[in-house]
């Protein structure tokens, strides 16, 4: 039975108070850098320091944090976190600084995508806020308005033009992204061309200038698969700063079923049943999103039960 209940999935919940209103404010910033309580999130090359089994994040005092871009994450259970973006010149060694003083365990550099699932609430909400963050400022260290280096202001919230005064912020880029469902509840998938050949997916694109989120639905579903939509809902969202996207999760009803891919970006597309999904998957011809994406959740919300996925593709 299909539910309007989405299952977990990855970065669905922030658990920590970003502080906005304190990164203006350098006093503040000051006292928290120097508090013997702060912790330093690092990121190197958008990988993060986690602990040997990539479980937690392999946060540093302050004094230990490398040189590079710091930036204000916020607070969680009475401390307050920072970002350093590690310059490239200031690298010593592959692997990160101690995990605590006086212990000889180190971290090692993970993406985002390889520890989400494993990292606790605290930690995946500090994490998908610092890889945002991180993705964001390395695309834009350019002024739009005049083309000079701009450089960090606001503890991070923005980017500053030193010569002609344009304050940019970061962006995040809309995008929809849906399980279509049938009269006979059948729900229907596609596979893009740049995955392996068993992989299939819910439908997705980009939201475009002037557009409303429920257009953009019909709009997606038509241009890549020929399937009329008439109803869309929506049930939920999740950030997915690969590099720099908000997924906002419909589930839409067909009025028209015929299917005729785009055949560039979508090749294929099938309806299924909820048997015919459950029997391919076991005998390995048909591999579907794990819930670290909200496409899997929707079809597992769909379905109404835990499915087995198959291995992921990168992000």
């Amino acid at each position: 039975m299909t539910s309007d209940r989405l299952p977990d999935f990855a970065f669905q919940h922030a658990a920590h108070d970003r502080l906005s209103e304190r990164r203006g404010d350098s006093e503040f910033l000051a006292s928290a850098w120097a508090d013997e309580r702060t912790r330093v999130v690092v990121i190197r090359d958008m990988e993060l320091a986690t602990a040997d089994d990539g479980r937690r994040l392999a946060t540093v005092f302050p004094a230990e944090a490398p040189a590079g871009q710091r930036m204000l994450l916020g607070a969680a259970e009475g401390v307050v976190y920072f970002l350093v973006i590690e310059d490239a010149g200031s690298r010593s060694a592959v692997q990160g600084p101690p995990l605590d003083p006086g212990k000889a365990e180190r971290s090692a550099y993970r993406s985002l995508r390889s520890i989400a699932t494993a990292l606790g609430d605290v930690d995946t909400s500090l994490a998908v806020h610092a890889v945002a963050l991180a993705q964001w400022h390395d695309r834009h260290r350019r002024c739009a308005v005049c083309g000079n280096e701009t450089a960090v202001a606001m503890a991070g919230e923005s980017r500053r033009c030193p010569v002609c005064g344009a304050q940019h912020f970061p962006r995040t880029d809309p995008a929809v992204i849906m399980l279509v469902v049938d009269d006979d509840d059948r729900c229907l998938l596609g596979h893009n061309a740049a995955r392996d050949a068993t992989w299939y997916s819910t439908l997705a694109g980009f939201v475009e200038p002037g557009e409303t989120l429920e257009d953009a639905v019909v709009r997606e579903v038509g241009e890549e698969t020929g399937v009329v939509v008439d109803e869309v809902h929506y049930l939920g969202s999740q950030p997915w700063p690969f590099p720099s996207s908000l997924m906002l999760g419909f589930r839409a009803h067909a009025s028209r079923t015929a299917i005729a891919v785009d055949g560039v970006e979508i090749t294929k597309a099938r309806w299924f049943t909820r048997d015919e999904l459950r029997r391919e998957i076991d005998a390995g011809q048909l591999i579907i999103p794990s819930t670290i994406s909200i496409s899997g959740a929707l079809v597992q919300s769909w379905y109404g039960a835990e499915l087995p996925t198959g291995p992921q593709p990168p992000a």
